[in-house]
Parts: structure tokens; C-alpha cells; sequence
């Protein structure tokens, strides 16, 4: 049996770190002697001759480890458990450590411009946000969730995982509290046995200048112990001017592996990022409508040079531990506490009212049609996490059905606080700003410190007859939110949830399913009658097919799905001052997305969706209306071809284009015009060597990601260029 070498340039670990490389070096060096060689051969049988068989990479493929080219076959955010994607009856897109590389992702919201139904409408350097199937998505890393709160964690850096993975819909009976939009994964790199070690430099656009490293590998013979550390550090500007772009991060983990049944691996992480706003709330007018002196400048900033900032630290510990105890039972414990500061000092658009002038309570242009006033607000925000996840996996049969059954038990607790100050800034122009006229604030208020907890219990079957594969989930959940001396703010929810699938395994790679899920989102606070506002409840009814063909590096899927979100607070037309439950959006769809990988000429992947998403009951005036920033038809194709020039190999060069179809406010106003933006690499990858340059919005496209009803728009990302060079030894 022969193993196919894996192809120059995706090692099981590509990108790098900055600070401490000395240590790190010399740590990986004492490891190098004992990392594992590749393993070929040939098998033979002695009474019959087999013809050599070649293995594709996918060979030994986990739902956490590395895969190369752009086609995973397993994955674990669906069903919590090791799982072939095409025995899991519920769309789930994942995006591999190659394709984020050959892509050029900067940022988290970059990974998913190539997936399917995706739409990220703000190019913000505060949060990475995605809105699918009409609703937010939720982020977890590693299973476990990655923020809470608004404005108060640092953003995940590219580089330090291994994959990207999105479970579209409602998907509460594993994870617990969350909308319709359905869950992000993003899962970290963890220690390799085969050591691996990489530098990387990368200069860019906005004066970006980064270094980076990731280097894995054993510590012993036997790959006992194995180790892994990736850190960036990163000095750069922004499109916006006076608004920098700088990171510190650095994420050491150590795996102990002591025999085939144990695995504990210990993650730890530090960041401090050094950045601002890149949004500037600017008005209708001069983005998306005419105005008097033209479109205003995409680079121009509103706050205030020395006072803006958006700087945040964060710190966690944690660790994943797997035992497994016979040929039936598996226990695993996953357990994480982040902490987390931002400081977070805006001048911005102001939305205030003034009865005086006439001017209404949203972003517009003074009288001179140039100058637009300004808001300031200085804010230091704090978020704790602790996350736990127990999980019990069983494997057994009754017959000839075949039972994988997960037993589960998580709790979190999270504490968000405040300290709020206010000041004032002077009208800017936009057009020719000059600034320094503001007072900072001189007096701050401390906001009631607000803790949530939410444990939960769950249990899901998957279950095997034949061609048949079926899935049942149940989950209960009971959530508590705490205000500090607001006991009337106090919220108690209680909910349980379901989901069912069914898939049947056709000839030829087909594999057609149906499945239904539910979600639930706490809401908090009650109405004038002080009671309590029962949670959001999503449901979801999706039929689809995927596609596998055997023996290739292919992958289909095919979703059509049919979503409600209910209990939605809306206007009680008796009482202006208070909400009744009385809201729905429905959202009905298709997606659908094709991904390729063949040989080492080859990687591609393609991808249209179709939503529609608008407000179904509602007693105010956004009935029947769309949902803002969430276009009807989005389609992207990606593909990376590799090649010689005159003999020398190595080359590839890549293309995509990314279509997002016309959006609107919210109100089914200010329509956002349909926009198509082009993206290319070239890269050179030869022995220890790799230099590439990628290009984001070839064309310098000026884009309008999205208008809102209250008053403001937002800009997206401008051409950015990006050189790198990455050494592997």
C-alpha cells in the first residue's frame, strides 16, 4: 500500500509566530530527532499478489486535524462526535487550513467569503460578525463559546486555526442558547506528532508588517508528549486613516498522550490588539445617495486622532481531555476560562435629535452640506467565561442497528461590566477633516455588572440500518440572568429542544436527507406588567442531498430549508411604552456548494444561495418587510490551479469572484445595489520555500455592504495587497 506524499506547501501546520521564536526554536530543535517519518511501503499477500493501492490524502483524516486541498470528509460541530459530513443530515460548510491560505484570509469574517449563504455586512475592526439564513451565527472555538456580550473580546486571528466550520439553522440541542443563524466553529491548531515548523513574514497594504510561526512536533520517541506553539505579531494600519491594525498574540498547547486511549491536551492563549473604529455611521447621503460635494472618502475617519482607540487583552486557559474506557464507552471533558478588556474610546455620527434645527434623530449632513456632528462616548468593557462540556460517547449495537449515542452535560457562566463616560465633539467635515475639537470625558458611570448562566442536558442517537443513518437529539436547558441591584431584571428561562434527521446512503456517493431543528434565544427583561419575556424559539425543516463521490476529493450539497424565529418582541399597539411576543420572521432558501481537490494541479470551490428572509407577524411597520443586510442571491467561485514555468515547479496562481445580490434597510428602503468583486493569488512553493501575493477586490470596487433604517451606511473592504514569505524546516 502506497501513501501519497502530501503536496509541497500544506504542512499539518503552515503559519507562524513572532514573539518568543528563540525559545521556541530550540524547543523544536530537541524535538526534531524524534518526529515520525512518513510511511511507505508496499502490502503483499502470500497466497495472492494485491495490486498497489493508492491511499488520498484523506487517509487517517480527523474531524479536527489537518486536511489537505479544500475538501474535508469529517467534522465534529454537527454532532459533537467524529462524523463523516455526508452521514450528517443538516448543511455544514467547512473551510480547511489550505483553502484559508490559498484564499489569504486576514480576518475571521474573510474565511467565509467563499461559503455558501454567508454575508458579513460590516468591515469593522471591532467585532467579526455573519449573518446566515437571516439570522447571527454564533461563534465557538473548539467547541465551546467564544464571546458574550457586545464589544468586550478580541477578534480570532486566521492564523492560529486549523479550520473553520458552519452548521447552518437552529442548533440548540448541542450548544445550548443561540438564534437561527446557526453556529461558527473555529478549531484552533492543536500539537502534531510529525514535526512541523514554519516562519512567516508578510508586508501589505496600509503598511501592514507581520511576522509569524507555528512550529509542532513530539518531545519523546514514543509521541507521548507533543507540543505546539503559534504566535503572531503584527504592526499595520487600516483603508481608514488614523486607525492602526496591531497584534500580540501567542497560543502555546501541550498534548499528553500516554496510550491509544488517553489524550490530554492543555491550550493556553494571550492577545492584546491595538486598533479603533473603521466605521464612521456615515448618512445616506454621500454613500449610497448623491450629495452636494460627492461620495465621501472611504478612508475618512470621524474620531479623534490620540482619543479613538479600540485596544483589548484577553487570556485563557483550558483543555480537551478524551478517555476511552472500553470498546463501547468514551468520556471527554472540555473546559475553558476567558478573560477579557476593551477599551473602547469613539467619536462617531451623531443619531441625536434637535428640535431647534430640524434636524432628525439620525446621521445627516449640516446646512453647509459637508460638516456632520458628532457623538463621543469613552467606554471600558470587561467579559469572563467559563465554559464546561462533558460529554459521555457510546458505541454499540441492538441487532443490526449500528448506535453511536452522546450523553452530555455543559455549563457556562458569564459576567459582562461597564464603565461608561460621555463627552462632546465638534462638527467634522468629512470631506477635509480637521480635528482636535472635542472634550473627553471627566466623569464615569459604572453599569450594573450582569452575570448569565445557563446549564444544560442533552442526550442524541445517531443511528445505522444498512443505508439508512438516523439521528435524534433532546436537550434541556436552564438559563438565569442576574443584574447587579436590578432584581426586576431578573430572567429564569427554561427550555427544551429537539432535532431529528434522516439520511440514506445511495449509490454512486449520493446521499439525500431531511431534518428538523430548534433553537432558543434568552431575551431578558420583562414588559409594563413585569413579567418575563419568554425566550426566542427557532424552527427548522431542511431537505437536501450531498454528494461524495468515492475515491475523489469532491464534495456537493444541495439544502432547501424552511425557518421560523417566533416570540420576537414587537410594538403593543395599546401601550407605545411596552413589547408584546407577538413577532416571526420567516426565512425559506437553497444553497448550494460544490468543492474540489485533484491531485496537486487543482483546488476549487463554487457556491450560490438563495434568502429569503422577512418579518411574518409584527404589529409596527417593518411587516412583510425584508431583513437588513441580507441579500436574496449570493453566488462566489474560487479556483487554484499549479504549474511549472520552464521547467521549475512549484507555481499556482488562483481567482475568485464573489457575487452579493441587492440588499435592504430593514424597511425595504435604500436599497444597496448588487455588487461583484474579484480576488486573485499567485503563489511560488518549492522545497522549504513559499512566496505568495494575494490580492482582496482586485478592482478597488468602492462597496456598500449595507444601509439601516435608523439613519447610517457602511463601507467594505477596498483592494488590499499582501506579500508573503514563508519558511518551513
Amino acid at each position: 500500500m502506497t501513501f501519497k506524499n502530501r503536496r509541497p506547501g500544506t504542512p499539518l501546520a503552515r503559519q507562524g509566530y513572532a514573539t518568543l521564536a528563540a525559545t521556541a526554536v530550540a524547543l523544536a530543535a530537541s524535538a526534531h530527532a524524534h518526529a515520525q517519518e512518513a510511511r511507505t511501503g508496499a502490502a503483499t499477500d502470500t497466497r495472492q499478489a494485491l495490486p498497489t493501492v493508492t491511499v488520498s490524502g484523506d487517509a487517517g483524516e480527523t474531524a479536527t486535524g489537518p486536511v489537505t486541498g479544500f475538501v474535508a470528509k469529517r467534522g465534529s460541530t454537527a454532532t459533537k462526535t467524529d462524523t463523516p459530513l455526508i452521514e450528517t443530515p443538516q448543511a455544514i460548510s467547512v473551510v480547511t487550513r489550505d483553502q484559508i491560505e490559498a484564499q489569504g484570509a486576514l480576518t475571521l469574517r474573510e474565511t467565509t467569503n467563499y461559503t455558501a449563504g454567508v454575508v458579513s455586512s460590516y468591515f469593522d475592526s471591532r467585532v467579526d460578525s455573519f449573518k446566515t439564513r437571516g439570522g447571527d451565527a454564533t461563534q465557538y472555538l473548539d467547541g465551546l463559546q467564544r464571546t458574550y456580550g457586545t464589544y468586550n473580546a478580541s477578534r480570532p486571528d486566521p492564523f492560529m486555526l486549523e479550520r473553520v466550520e458552519l452548521l447552518r439553522g437552529p442548533s440548540s440541542v448541542l450548544y445550548g442558547q443561540g438564534g437561527i443563524g446557526g453556529v461558527l466553529n473555529l478549531v484552533s491548531k492543536r500539537p502534531q506528532a510529525e514535526t512541523q515548523r514554519e516562519v512567516q513574514l508578510q508586508l501589505g497594504s496600509n503598511s501592514r508588517k507581520q511576522i509569524a510561526a507555528d512550529f509542532t512536533g513530539s518531545l519523546d520517541p514514543e509521541s507521548k508528549w507533543m507540543y505546539r506553539l503559534v504566535a503572531v505579531n503584527r504592526n499595520s494600519g487600516t483603508q481608514v486613516d488614523h486607525v492602526p491594525d496591531d497584534r500580540i498574540a501567542i497560543a502555546p498547547s501541550l498534548t499528553w498522550r500516554p496510550n491509544a486511549d488517553t489524550s490530554l491536551t492543555l491550550q493556553a492563549s494571550y492577545q492584546k490588539d491595538k486598533s479603533g473604529s473603521l466605521i464612521g455611521f456615515f448618512p445616506w447621503q454621500g454613500t449610497l445617495l448623491p450629495s452636494l460635494y460627492g461620495r465621501i472618502p472611504t478612508s475618512t475617519f470621524t474620531g479623534e486622532p490620540g482619543f479613538d482607540r479600540f485596544d483589548t487583552r484577553s487570556t485563557s486557559l483550558g483543555y480537551l481531555f478524551s478517555h476511552r474506557i472500553n470498546d463501547t464507552w468514551t468520556v471527554r471533558q472540555n473546559l475553558r476560562s476567558t478573560e477579557s478588556k476593551v477599551w473602547y474610546n469613539t467619536s462617531y455620527t451623531s443619531f441625536a435629535a434637535n428640535r431647534l434645527t430640524g434636524r432628525p434623530a439620525r446621521p445627516v449632513f449640516n446646512a453647509d452640506q459637508r460638516t456632520i456632528e458628532r457623538d463621543l462616548s469613552s467606554d471600558i468593557n470587561g467579559g469572563k467565561m467559563l465554559l464546561l462540556d462533558n460529554q459521555a460517547e457510546a458505541h454499540f449495537k441492538t441487532g443490526e442497528v449500528e448506535h453511536t449515542l452522546l450523553l452530555g452535560a455543559d455549563f457556562q457562566r458569564n459576567t459582562t461590566s461597564k464603565l461608561s463616560g460621555r463627552g462632546r465633539a465638534g462638527a467634522l467635515d468629512v470631506y477635509a477633516p480637521v480635528y482636535g475639537n472635542y472634550t473627553a470625558p471627566t466623569s464615569f458611570t459604572r453599569a450594573p455588572e450582569v452575570v448569565q448562566k445557563q446549564a444544560g442536558l442533552y442526550v442524541q442517537d445517531q443511528v445505522k440500518y444498512g443505508r439508512w443513518i438516523g439521528l435524534l437529539g433532546l436537550r434541556h436547558d436552564k438559563a438565569t440572568t442576574d443584574t447587579e441591584g436590578r432584581p426586576a431584571a431578573a430572567a429564569d428561562d427554561k427550555a427544551t429542544t429537539k432535532r431529528a434527521g434522516l439520511v440514506y446512503l445511495a449509490d454512486g456517493g449520493w446521499a439525500p436527507y431531511l431534518s428538523y431543528a430548534e433553537s432558543f434565544l434568552p431575551l431578558g427583561g420583562v414588559d409594563t406588567s413585569n413579567n418575563p419575556f419568554k425566550p426566542q424559539r427557532g424552527k427548522q425543516w431542511e431537505a437536501g442531498v450531498k454528494w461524495e463521490p468515492a475515491g475523489q476529493r469532491t464534495s456537493f450539497l444541495a439544502a432547501l430549508y424552511d425557518l421560523r424565529d417566533t416570540n420576537r418582541k414587537t410594538t403593543d399597539p395599546t401601550n407605545p411604552l411596552n413589547s408584546v411576543q407577538l413577532g416571526e420572521v420567516h426565512v425559506k432558501g437553497l444553497e448550494l456548494e460544490y468543492k474540489g481537490s485533484i491531485a496537486r494541479d487543482w483546488d476549487w470551490t463554487a457556491s450560490y444561495a438563495y434568502t429569503d428572509a422577512r418579518v411574518s407577524k409584527s404589529n409596527g411597520a417593518d411587516l412583510g418587510k425584508r431583513i437588513s443586510g441580507v441579500p436574496k442571491h449570493t453566488a462566489s467561485a474560487w479556483v487554484t490551479k499549479r504549474f511549472s514555468i520552464g521547467g521549475l515547479h512549484g507555481f499556482s496562481a488562483g481567482g475568485g469572484v464573489r457575487y452579493l445580490g441587492k440588499s435592504y434597510d430593514g424597511m425595504d428602503n435604500n436599497p444597496v445595489p448588487a455588487v461583484t468583486l474579484f480576488d486573485a493569488m499567485f503563489a511560488w512553493d518549492n522545497g522549504p520555500l513559499r512566496l505568495a501575493l494575494n490580492v482582496a477586490n482586485l478592482t478597488d470596487k468602492v462597496q456598500i455592504t449595507t444601509c439601516l433604517a435608523r439613519g447610517d451606511c457602511f463601507y467594505g473592504q477596498r483592494r488590499t495587497l499582501t506579500a508573503s514569505a514563508t519558511y518551513r524546516f
